[in-house]
């Protein structure tokens, strides 16, 4: 059995401590988050307790701490649980600065501790399912990756302004699934060209940042991608990729509330794609969590880790830096 903590108690940390509560073999103890009220509610509904980090970092009881708070916290708390002996799952991104970023990475390795980094996408089925069938040889050597990512709408002005900039924010997910897609050979990315736009609310602008985005991505042994993003889609929250390979491609698309296509004399008509990130990817939250405590039974390696967290935020400073100079970046 294993004991565990989770520090933050907004949106993201209530799926994971959710998640967490339903795992065979693992117990929630803890819930940490400076609002009282959150902390309460959750713990109350899942039979937790509130606590402080600093009292879970000291418990010898704790095995697991999951950090879901807000980005601005993440290298720290990583490095402090470190310290204090405790396995780590942490949210994207390891942190909005690099050197801090792999400075987390050594602080892990020195205290000998697991650090997985929640990069879900990895761990959707219709994505894994790709992954799965590319490593058979289904398509052959991959050679193109275009990816569409569009919100249903932008997050409010103060997240926007916490929240490093679209391209370490939001694309920081699609930069990772270039990588997992494209670059699994130890392929990397080699140029990048960025550019963005204002197009759905000014107010961003004066946020001094960018709602829409367009980058291409070419690696070391040649192969591209395609990456367009955007704050908003009328028609709901809008994931699809198609990778192309030298015998073939596959195509990932949306996921709706029901599969059902109706048929009539009127037309055709389907569900819209799900809402929102946290029911397009409830089952991929669930299988990573069961990944990382798998992991630590067997001792096998984690899909993502702090390095794919600082292999990403490079990728997401080169597209800030393309986007503002108007130039493609060397990598």
């Amino acid at each position: 059995m294993k004991n565990v903590a989770v520090f933050g108690a907004g949106r993201i940390g209530r799926i994971h401590a959710t998640n967490l509560a339903a795992l065979p073999g693992v117990k929630l103890k803890f819930i940490c988050d400076p609002v009282g009220e959150s902390a309460a509610q959750l713990s109350k509904q899942l039979g937790a307790e509130v606590s402080t980090i600093e009292a879970v970092l000291a418990d010898k009881s704790i095995d697991v701490v999951a950090i879901t708070s807000p980005t601005s916290t993440h290298s720290d708390l990583i490095t402090r649980a470190a310290a204090a002996g405790k396995h780590i799952f942490c949210e994207k991104p390891v942190d909005l600065s690099v050197p801090r970023a792999i400075a987390c990475g050594e602080a892990v390795k020195a205290a000998g501790v697991a650090c997985m980094i929640g990069f879900q996408r990895r761990f959707d089925p219709t994505f894994n399912d790709a992954r799965t069938r590319m490593d058979a040889g289904a398509i052959g050597n991959p050679e193109m990756l275009i990816i569409t990512s569009r919100d249903p709408g932008a997050p409010p002005a103060e997240y926007i302004k916490a929240s490093g900039g679209i391209f370490r924010d939001m694309l920081i997910h699609d930069l990772d699934v270039f990588r997992w897609i494209l670059c699994a050979d130890g392929d990397e990315a080699e140029w990048l060209s960025a550019t963005g736009s204002v197009l759905t609310d000014p107010a961003i602008a004066d946020l001094g940042d960018v709602d829409s985005t367009a980058v291409t991505i070419r690696t070391k042994k040649g192969r591209l991608c395609q990456i367009n993003t955007s704050r908003r889609a009328a028609y709901g929250y809008d994931q699809r990729f198609e990778v192309l390979g030298s015998l073939g491609m596959l195509q990932c698309g949306n996921q709706a509330p029901s599969e059902v296509v109706e048929w009539n004399a009127n037309g055709i008509t389907a569900n819209k794609p799900e809402a929102f990130f946290l029911q397009r990817y409830a089952a991929a939250y669930k299988a990573e969590l069961a990944h990382f405590f798998d992991c630590l039974q067997t001792g096998a390696a984690f899909r993502t880790t702090v390095a794919d967290g600082v292999k990403a935020q490079i990728l997401a400073d080169a597209a800030a830096e393309s986007c503002i100079s108007g130039q493609p970046v060397k990598l």
